[in-house]
């Protein structure tokens, strides 16, 4: 089963704003910052190799002398910088319309006085990229969290006159404390006025002592596949035990990997906190939100969780309405063959949300797009 399936469905006679697939997850680095990491000489940065051609290094245990040069990081070929590969990816897989974003680590790693005028470079490059395709590319905008709160919401709000930026995707550090820093008020206050949707997205995952003395025997598989989504997990969670919700009602996020295991374990969160001595001494249950109140109204969930099983407790934890497809390209390609036949991790997303909403039907086609047209207004 495959996109094209849903495109050529019966399903087509709904509503033409209905039945567009759009990518909400699909990543670029455009030319300022691919020229950015590549004149570091630090992690993260951009290594040429003689037996490894470029490799892009975005984690310190990734630059280890004594790792292989092949097996340092992950290759950076042209998926990760090209537009037109882009559109050449939306094509092989029938997305009429994609909402690109800066990947991880974004610009965490900046100088405080480095971090605005490269925001500015990144936002204006990836918004030009959009223009060059009119109707098909979207955006979320980078943040310049190494800068000062004030230069951080003159970007909010500058990006707001930026044509194809439709909210900013954010790490789970913050402005370095994590998500539930008092420090980041100001910052979501800015977000929440400007009606600037976050797309929480993870990138530290845990330390690598959590997987133990064998873990390299395993590849990127505990990482990718458990530290990337547990970060996530904790870091929306620090959010809601810390009030955010509460005190910014109409902040919008939409969590990366389907919200990791927030889903899951969202009953177990909420009767945790319900049962806390400590909570209740300080008074901190009063008026309090409940966490399934903020699953409905204050937060949405990608499909990207490549299977039904998964997707199935997102949409019992936030509603089919609150989801939307993405493809996370241009990671996780195939590992052998040619990269324009069709991606593996494109079709398991496909599948799961077709089993899940017995498609064809309206909820399949919302979340294939839908969904994403109506909060990221991408008709306008």
């Amino acid at each position: 089963m495959n996109i094209s399936d849903i495109v050529n469905s019966p399903g087509d006679s709904l509503p033409e704003a209905e039945s567009g697939v759009v990518d909400i997850h699909t990543h670029i680095y455009p030319p300022s910052y691919m020229a950015l990491l590549r004149s570091r000489t630090t992690v993260p940065m951009i290594r040429d190799f003689e037996d490894a051609g470029s490799r892009l290094i975005i984690l310190p245990g990734e630059n280890d002398p004594s790792t292989p040069s092949i097996a340092r990081g992950r290759p950076v070929g042209a998926d990760f910088y090209d537009i037109e590969r882009k559109i050449a990816f939306m094509d092989k897989h029938h997305i009429q319309t994609s909402v690109i974003s800066l990947a991880n680590p974004w610009l965490d790693f900046l100088p405080s006085n480095e971090g605005a005028e490269a925001a500015r470079r990144v936002n204006d490059d990836i918004d030009a990229m959009c223009g060059q395709f009119p109707g098909r590319l979207y955006a979320f905008g980078t943040l310049p969290l190494s800068a000062p709160a004030d230069q951080v919401v003159a970007e909010i709000v500058r990006l707001k006159d930026l044509t194809h930026i439709r909210g900013v995707i954010m790490g789970t550090s913050g402005l370095g404390s994590g998500l539930d820093d008092p420090s980041l008020d100001v910052i979501y206050d800015a977000l929440e006025k400007t009606n600037s949707l976050i797309f929480l997205h993870p990138h530290y995952g845990l330390p690598n002592s959590v997987y133990g003395p064998r873990a390299s025997d395993y590849g990127h598989v505990l990482p990718l596949a458990l530290g990337f989504p547990l970060e996530t997990t904790i870091a929306i969670t620090r959010m809601l035990l810390s009030g955010v919700f509460d005190r910014f009602r109409r902040l919008q996020v939409l969590v990366a990997h389907s919200g990791g295991t927030l889903p899951f374990l969202a009953g177990r969160i909420e009767s945790c906190i319900l049962h806390d001595g400590h909570l209740v001494r300080e008074g901190k249950l009063e008026g309090r939100r409940k966490i399934w109140d903020i699953l409905n109204n204050n937060i949405y969930l990608d499909a990207v969780i490549y299977s039904e099983v998964g997707l199935r407790s997102a949409a019992a934890a936030s509603g089919t309405d609150r989801l939307m497809f993405g493809t996370d390209h241009p990671f996780f390609p195939p590992l052998e063959g040619d990269r324009e036949q069709e991606w593996a991790s494109v079709a398991l997303n496909t599948e799961a949300i077709r089993t899940l909403c017995a498609a064809p039907s309206r909820d399949d086609l919302a979340i294939m797009g839908g969904n994403a047209r109506k909060v990221l207004r991408l008709n306008s």
